[in-house]
Order: C-alpha cells, then structure tokens, then sequence
C-alpha cells in the first residue's frame, strides 16, 4: 500500500512533472535568484525556476535562443583567479578580510577550514549549519576565537515555498563570532575601484547570500543556549587588481539590496498557487512539439520588460510575444507606469488621436497635446483639441 503523500511530496512531485519526465532540475543559483526578485510579478520565471526547468534549453526549443549567459573563458579565468584568492588555506582572501573589514580582530596566522564534503545538496546544507553551528558554540563559550573559512558553502533560502540551494564562494567567521559572505569576481578593479553595474550585480547577488546566512543565525539560536551569531551587512567583493592577476579587495554594504531582495522575495506568489491555475497536463520538457511547448509555456502569464534581457534566458521569446501583442511593457516600466491603464500601444495610439479616450484623463490629455504638437511640427493635420487645451499645444 503507498504511503499517502505529504504537501511538500505532492509540490516536488508537481513541479517533477512540469519539468518533464526524467529531465534533471537546475539548481537555481543566486544570480538568478537575485533576478526573480527583481520582477516578482513574473509567474513565468517564478513557476519555470520553483520546477528547475533550464530556461536555456527551453528558449532554444521555442526557436528564441538566448545570448545570455558567461563564455566558457569567463568561466576559465573566475575558476583561475578564485584558485589563486584561495591558495594557502585562504591565507590571502582572509588577510584582506581582516584589512578591509576587522583591523580590530587578531590577525589571520592560521585558520580552521572545516570539511563540508557531503552528499546531495540537502546533505551539504546540513553540513554547512553543522559547520557554522560549531564555530559559532566555540566561540560563544570562550569568549574568543580564531578564524574560519567556509569554502563554497551551501545554503538553503525558501523561496516562494520552494527551497533553493545557494552556494556563496566563501563564508568567513570572524574571531568575535560575525559571519561575512566573500564574493570573488573576475572583472577587474582599476585604481581602486570597479565597474558600477558590475558591483551593483555582485551586491545584489551577495545580498541574497545575507538572507540565507541570516536564516541559518536564526536556526542555531532558536533554543536560546547562546546567543545569535551576527550576520556582516558588508560583504567583501574580491576582485583581479587592474589588469593583473593579483586580488584587490573592497568592503560593500549590502543592507538596502538586502531589504529590497527580502521585500520583494516576500511579495513572490507561492509555486504551488501558480501550479494550480495551470491546464492539466501542462509540461515543459523541450523534446515536446513546438506548438505543444509553447502553448505550455503561454499558458503562464509573464511580465516581461526591456531588463529582461540580460537577466533571463526566455527574454527574446517573451519580448517577441509582448510586442506581437502590442504591450506598452515592451518600452520599459517606467513607460507602462506613465499611461496608467492604456496598456497596449493600440490604445495609446487611439488615445492619442482622439478615436478612444477621456479628454478630462490626464494622460490621454497630455498624449493628445504630445500628438497635437508633433503634427504642428510635421504640418499634418492632427486631432482637434478642446479651447482649455490649444493654448498648452502652442506653448
């Protein structure tokens, strides 16, 4: 007799069979979780993830194949610069943790680097909390300590009832018992500092890490036996020293990133709420007919916007879907927040020319003086505005 399933059972079992039979999940990595919750609105990047669909895989069998992603000699090069950061126990990247965030704290002669070798990502959670659990014990009944570097950790942080699996490049717990999330880049810092968009991205996927750091803080001390372990709000992003291959390192405060990822993470529809309202039968394995796939695929709403583009890998297949429907979503959210409820270009057209439309609105006013003013200044005969409104056209 089978054993009855259980909520959670019942969720992985759902979103096994979305994904498709025998189709391996992709682990949701905190770039893309940073991503998600950017445009929480998106149900389709939402239920997409929660299942572990590869939306790579997926976008190449909808025929919108995606440019998105690291070259294979980005990768290279990361994997070559963490190495070197991380020879020698970690002597170098925990020097600079020292340098930039606790000049206060015994310098780092040495410094425990536990095993967390384990089995599965679950196993290596568990391991993990093990791990920092221990530190955080040791120090708490001594009174002091030295350092220890978690290397590649793995974190779990709840997301949209759905768990995901985060794997930081270092963990470092400071002599005083604080916890700092190491974030090691590739792109370099010239003179000091680095590319703007470059650390803002890096700040926003390190905030990520904070979140989950904090729920593991909040587990230890759940039993009050000691009290909870402080979690950095400033991570150090490490990164190659000009154009050498030498680690610089900068202290960035994460605290408004991690509000924002928290708030808007908070704000994601539950997996299984959007599973729900899906056809029966609905699945997204990329082996499936064309026509099947994207009628799956199009029977989840998405919000797509031009910011999508470098941060999902469905972005080509939702902008071309958005601009057959004549979305105003498609020219950016600050565009669609300006027309209020016109919200396909249609509308705003017929807005515009006075065939739709309140004149009292203030946008459909302020469109027809916009197309009043453009055809004055092509010669085109225009739409006819009201008296309270010529004398704005003119000016």
């Amino acid at each position: 007799m089978p054993l009855p399933r259980t909520p959670g059972t019942a969720l992985r079992q759902r979103l096994a069979e979305l994904r498709g039979p025998d189709v391996p999940p992709k682990a949701l990595d905190a770039r893309a979780l940073a991503a998600l919750a950017a445009n929480p609105g998106c149900k389709r990047r939402s239920i997409l993830d929660g299942a572990g669909v590869n939306k790579a895989t997926l976008a190449s069998a909808l025929g919108s194949p995606s440019g998105f992603g690291q070259s294979q000699f980005a990768l290279a090069r990361g994997n070559t610069f963490e190495a070197r950061v991380k020879a020698d126990g970690g002597a170098e990247l925990l020097r600079l943790v020292h340098e930039k965030l606790d000049p206060g704290a015994v310098p780092p002669t040495e410094a425990e680097v536990p095993d967390l070798t384990a089995t599965g990502p679950e196993g290596r959670t568990a391991r993990t909390a093990l791990a920092l659990r221990d530190a955080h014990l040791a120090r708490s009944e001594s009174g002091a300590g030295g350092w220890t570097l978690l290397d590649h950790p793995m974190l779990a942080l709840d997301v949209a009832g759905s768990p995901a699996f985060l794997e930081p490049d270092a963990v470092v717990v400071h002599p005083d018992g604080g916890w700092t999330v190491v974030e090691i880049k590739s792109f370099p810092m010239l003179d000091g500092s680095a590319d703007p968009a470059k650390v803002g991205a890096a700040a926003r996927q390190a905030a990520v890490y904070v979140l989950a750091l904090e729920e593991v803080a909040a587990r230890l001390t759940q039993d009050g036996t000691a009290p909870a372990p402080t979690v950095n709000h400033r991570v150090l992003l490490v990164c190659p020293k000009d154009f050498s291959n030498l680690p610089a390192a900068s202290a960035v405060d994460v605290r408004k990133q991690r509000a924002v990822t928290g708030r808007q993470l908070s704000r994601l529809t539950r997996i299984e709420d959007i599973a729900d309202t899906l056809p029966e039968g609905t699945c997204f394995a990329p082996d499936l007919p064309t026509a099947e796939l994207t009628a799956a695929v199009e029977s989840v709403p998405a919000e797509y916007a031009p910011e999508c583009l470098s941060a999902c890998e469905l972005a080509f297949h939702c902008r071309d879907r958005s601009r057959a429907r004549g979305a105003v979503t498609s020219l950016g959210r600050s565009v669609r927040a300006e027309l209020g409820a016109l919200t396909t270009v249609d509308d705003v057209l017929a807005a515009a020319h006075g065939r739709s439309g309140d004149p009292e609105d203030p946008t459909v006013a302020a469109l027809r003086r916009a197309a009043a003013l453009r055809a004055e200044a092509l010669n085109t005969p225009s739409v006819s505005l009201p008296p309270s409104l010529e004398g704005a056209a003119c000016r």
